[in-house]
């Protein structure tokens, strides 16, 4: 039988900086996971019709 394959990357959740409670998830790669990275994106907030910074946070 074929080998199993390792975890590559970890699910994260993107909270908005504007504080509507709006979310994003996305994965995380291993490398990332090592170096104690956190991420920051500047991405679509509909719930204020505009750019704002997310922050990684920890899922629920």
């Amino acid at each position: 039988m074929g080998e199993k394959k390792k975890a590559g990357a970890m699910l994260v959740r993107l909270v908005s900086a504007a504080g509507t409670g709006f979310f994003y998830v996305v994965k995380k790669t291993k490398r990332l996971q090592s170096s104690q990275i956190k991420l920051e994106f500047r991405k679509y907030d509909p719930r204020v019709n505009r750019h704002v910074l997310f922050t990684e946070a920890k899922m629920k």
